[in-house]
Formats: structure tokens, C-alpha cells, sequence
């Protein structure tokens, strides 16, 4: 009798261990779900333009590779103090709406943009910056949205219209300046929502 009683909490020890692993995985992985949601549920909506890209790039599996013509800051449209020394930063890019109804780059710093009425701020991903000389006169920055997930097989027909400039894409963005994709136009008409969850 005392052996079953010595191996029990040797037995539970385990157990509790796993229950305990098992929990933090979901609440992880449901914060993620959540937070990616939270963008498409509340965030401001923004429609921009699709630029081509390089062909060799175009489908990897079943997304389409897709970039915008706000992504590419000249030096020049840089405001404020500019990081001089190598390193990792982040950009951040206010976009207004203009009359066709697109979105577009008015403004640019390695700052904090505050939010103003009528403009959604958009904050870059991290990236590597290499001091302001010998680096062309712009900055590529990626937002988190330049893949499109479709279903399997579907990728060609997209890939031909955003090459011929008919694709637009509607984001959101959330007020600390994440954004998520959420519907894919060709020539003006959705044909694919992201869900929400």
C-alpha cells in the first residue's frame, strides 16, 4: 500500500507538467488569432494600388507575392531625425485617401507618426538600414501584407491581372499601425476575403 501511495505523485508530476505545456500552447497560439482578428474586426480600412513583381517571385506554393506602390520612400519624403548608424529600425508611413479612391504616402519618419483625422499611420516591419550613403535614394518597407493566401490553384489568374495593374487590395489597419490583409479587387470587384478567423 505504501508503494501506490509514493507513486502517485510521481505519476501526477507528468501529468500536471503536460496539462500545464498544453494550456500555454493554446492560450499562445488563441492570443495570436485574437490579435490578427482584432485588426480585420476594428481596424481602418485602406485600398491600395499592386505593383508587378519580379517574375521568378510571382506564386510559392498557394500565395501570391504582392507589393505597393506606398512600400517605396524616397529619402526625400523621410521627415525628422534619420538613424545614421547601421541597424535594425522601423518606418512608419501616414496614408490619406485620395480621389480615385485609393490610399497614398503622405508622410514618412523613423518617429512615431501621431494619428490625424481622415489618415491611417502604418509601422513597417523591423529592417536592417545601412547609414543614409551608398543606399540608392529609397527604402523598401515591408507592412506584414505582401503575401495573399488563395486557394490551391488559383494563383495564376491573380498573378496576370495584379501584372497588368488590376489588382487592389483592402487592408486594415489597426491604431498601432499594424495592418492585416483583408480583401483582394480585380478591376475593382472582391474576389477573395481573408477570414476572420
Amino acid at each position: 500500500m505504501t508503494t501506490l501511495a509514493s507513486d502517485r505523485p510521481s505519476i501526477l508530476r507528468p501529468l500536471a507538467a503536460a496539462i500545464l505545456v498544453a494550456a500555454l500552447m493554446t492560450a499562445v497560439l488563441g492570443y495570436q488569432i485574437e490579435r490578427r482578428a482584432g485588426i480585420l474586426r476594428s481596424g481602418t480600412e485602406v485600398l491600395l494600388a499592386t505593383e508587378p513583381v519580379d517574375p521568378r517571385d510571382l506564386l510559392r506554393g498557394d500565395y501570391v507575392v504582392l507589393t505597393y506602390p506606398v512600400s517605396l520612400v524616397p529619402f526625400s519624403e523621410v521627415k525628422g531625425a534619420r538613424p545614421m548608424k547601421a541597424g535594425r529600425t522601423v518606418l512608419w508611413i501616414r496614408l490619406a485617401p485620395g480621389a480615385d479612391g485609393l490610399w497614398t504616402r503622405t508622410e514618412a519618419s523613423f518617429s512615431e507618426l501621431p494619428q490625424q483625422d481622415g489618415t491611417v499611420v502604418l509601422k513597417s516591419l523591423p529592417f536592417e538600414i545601412h547609414g543614409w550613403e551608398g543606399e540608392g535614394d529609397s527604402y523598401r518597407a515591408d507592412f506584414g501584407i505582401e503575401r495573399f493566401y488563395l486557394p490551391e490553384g488559383e494563383g495564376l489568374e491573380i498573378e496576370a491581372a495584379r501584372n497588368d495593374s488590376r489588382v487592389t487590395m483592402a487592408i486594415r489597419v489597426a491604431e498601432d499601425g499594424r495592418a492585416q490583409v483583408r480583401t483582394l479587387f480585380i478591376d475593382g470587384k472582391p474576389v477573395y476575403s481573408d477570414p476572420l478567423y
